[in-house]
């Protein structure tokens, strides 16, 4: 049974309802926690899709679940409902939400997932914060997606940042300096810093012309190095089958078009110039390090995978 805090509207702890039983018990003390908020960004979906895949595959029970009331701007991100000739159904309310869960060996773990909050992220990360020391979380790493000017045809690269030095050294393929729009993972993970917090944020590339379409092998990539990172055994067999057949559909799309293998040619060899030595240059820097224009990196990919194919 979920239970409100008791205290202040003010007070982070009535942002959330518990499960007071579960929430004290000592089997949740010093766990990993995942988190993956959808709502910024999320190229490929790759948010949508790790959150799913976890939540459909492994148990899931809730220990706290966040009043969407207060987090959520109703009228600029509109839940979705059904009508069926004469009556409403099947209402998509908004929910984010930590849950427990087991992965594949039996371990147990936290995962914060849901919508990204528009409202009170300061009220919203001291309560976080504040069930992170609760519980004595030992580390906390989340996950995003960005599109990126980068082949599909090449590994899927990752920016990792946070205060573990030992989970960023030779992983993070892009260490740029640039002014970025703020999410709340942002937030949360610069107040677990500042309360002496193990955190660790993953910024999976995905590329620019499958951005707006669900991208599997992204997301596969995500929880990869989310497993890396928390020792868990995480599910993935769904989304790499799907992530093979998206791949046949990209490549036969490819095929057709000779103006499109020109841009992935292009892209491919701008990854491989990049790729080369110790030190790598943004890669989304020209020549003389200022962004290339989004057209000139393939709108043509973009536009003709974009087009639905006829037939499927």
């Amino acid at each position: 049974m979920l239970e409100r805090i008791s205290g202040s509207l003010l007070d982070p702890d009535a942002l959330y309802a518990s499960n007071i039983e579960l929430f004290h018990s000592p089997e949740l003390r010093g766990l990993n926690l995942v988190m993956g908020f959808t709502g910024f960004a999320d190229a490929g979906h790759v948010v949508k899709q790790i959150n799913a895949e976890l939540l459909d595959s492994l148990d899931a029970e809730p220990v706290a679940v966040f009043d969407a009331d207060q987090l959520i701007d109703y009228r600029s991100r509109r839940p979705h409902l059904t009508f069926v000739e004469d009556h409403l159904q099947d209402y998509q309310e908004p929910r984010l939400a930590l849950y427990r869960l087991k992965d594949g060996l039996g371990k147990p773990f936290l995962l914060l997932a849901g919508f990204e909050p528009d409202l009170q992220w300061e009220r919203f990360a001291r309560a976080v914060v504040g069930i992170v020391e609760t519980l004595d979380v030992n580390l906390v790493t989340w996950i995003h997606s960005i599109p990126m000017p980068v082949p599909h045809t090449r590994p899927v690269g990752v920016t990792v940042h946070g205060n573990r030095p030992d989970l960023i050294e030779g992983i993070s393929v892009w260490k740029p300096t640039v002014e970025v729009p703020a999410a709340v993972g942002h937030i949360l993970e610069l107040r677990l810093v500042e309360a002496g917090r193990n955190v660790a944020g993953y910024v999976i590339h995905v590329p620019h012309y499958l951005a707006e379409a669900e991208y599997p092998t992204a997301a596969v990539a995500g929880l990869e190095y989310l497993g890396a990172a928390t020792s868990l055994m995480l599910p993935s067999d769904r989304l790499r089958e799907a992530g093979r057949e998206v791949g046949r559909q990209i490549a036969e799309q490819i095929d057709a078009s000779e103006d499109v293998q020109q841009v992935v040619s292009r892209l491919e060899a701008r990854y491989d110039e990049k790729a080369e030595g110790t030190v790598r240059r943004s890669l989304l820097a020209d020549e003389n390090d200022e962004l290339p224009n989004a057209d000139d990196l393939g709108a043509a990919v973009e536009a003709y995978l974009a087009r639905e194919n006829p037939g499927k």
